[in-house]
């Protein structure tokens, strides 16, 4: 509490981000859902080649080169593309964009286990909320977000339950509410086998966001975008202008651009990630661990043994980063990015020492 605060910053609860490592720590980091592997090469000639006078300049204002592979990427036009800081940027535009505030608007419908941002957002613009509890399979309960409210956003992928909910049960979300934005929150979508950008042509209230920071390894850089008709692209380059005109920095533009144009070095890193998770999903189910399918770039999974808490604190000693929830329902998981084989390799061994006792 501050007397220099208003009331809204004093009641706020932020989102709180996974640990960072301290500069020279020694961590095997699978608790923030990064790609393990390093962007395109071509990143490294874009930075040679960088004209510092570029830096004295605003950027771009609408991130055209980037909305342009963006487009050739997803097979959408470019006017169908908005990008931003981050897909956090983006999901604050869409948020204040397209869902109604005031006590006396209708609420928006998120799932009750989902990214940790929705709620904040919606406090922090005075969004009523509606929290759908997931099933006790972790699975979306369709049927519930196709009453008509003030629109839905979920992550598909959900987060961080690591499961997908089918396109045909999407779409019927999106035929239940014809007249209010339904945003599908795809940062793991590259992970999965089905994205709803194939929805778009049939349903102009459909918004899908992603982000480079997973699939194509620009976790630093702060890519993010989202796809839609081109009437939602402007609502969120309305509010975009009515706050920053110039989000996206003439570095990122141009090494988001170079790295989307690389698709075959994106497609095998991602391959590499999902063979991994493949293969550490068994051997932990060999050590009587539970977990849905994964269809994204970590695991949610229950130890077999041990608390969850206690397995997240002796694996932290041990210099290995994981995501704990202390959350109903969910505290009794550890969320684990997948890594590469090395440390995956090392995350088993450093389990089965704990398991023993070590």
């Amino acid at each position: 509490m501050s007397r220099f605060w208003n009331e809204k910053t004093n009641s706020i609860e932020p989102y709180v981000a996974g640990e960072q490592p301290k500069p020279g720590q020694k961590i095997i980091k699978l608790n923030t859902n990064e790609n393990p592997y390093p962007a395109t090469p071509k990143v490294s000639k874009v930075m040679e080649n960088l004209d510092i006078g570029l830096l004295a300049r605003y950027p771009e204002t609408s991130s055209v080169m980037v909305r342009e592979e963006l487009a050739k990427y997803f097979g959408v036009r470019p006017e169908q593309v908005f990008c931003g800081n981050g897909s956090d940027e983006v999901l604050a535009f869409a948020f204040q964009a397209f869902f109604e505030a005031g006590e006396n608007a209708r609420p928006l419908l998120v799932p009750d286990i989902s990214y940790s941002f929705y709620p904040v957002y919606a406090s922090l613009y005075s969004i009523p909320l509606k929290k759908i509890p997931l099933k006790e399979d972790f699975s979306i309960d369709v049927e519930a977000f196709c009453q008509p409210e003030g629109g839905v956003a979920f992550a598909n992928p959900n987060a961080p339950t690591s499961l997908k909910l089918p396109l045909t049960e999407v779409e019927k979300i999106l035929k239940a509410n014809p007249d209010h934005v339904v945003l599908v929150d795809e940062a793991y979508a590259a992970f999965s086998d089905e994205t709803a950008r194939v929805l778009l042509p049939k349903y102009k209230n459909l918004l899908v966001t992603g982000t480079l920071s997973k699939s194509h390894s620009l976790a630093g850089v702060r890519l993010g975008f989202a796809i839609g008709d081109e009437e939602l692209i402007e609502g969120l380059c309305r509010i975009r202008d009515s706050f920053n005109s110039y989000p996206v920095d003439c570095i990122a533009q141009r090494v988001a651009a170079v790295t989307v144009e690389d698709k075959e070095w994106v497609a095998e890193n991602v391959s590499k990630i999902c063979a991994t998770r493949d293969r550490i999903k068994e051997e932990l189910r060999k050590r009587g661990w539970t977990m849905p399918d994964s269809k994204t770039n970590f695991l949610f999974a229950k130890p077999c043994g041990i608390g969850a808490d206690s397995l997240y604190t002796k694996l932290r000693e041990k210099g290995i980063l994981v995501r704990y929830f202390n959350k109903p329902r969910i505290n009794e998981y550890l969320r684990i990015t997948i890594g590469t084989d090395e440390e995956m390799d090392a995350l088993l061994k450093a389990v089965d020492e704990i398991a023993e006792g070590k």
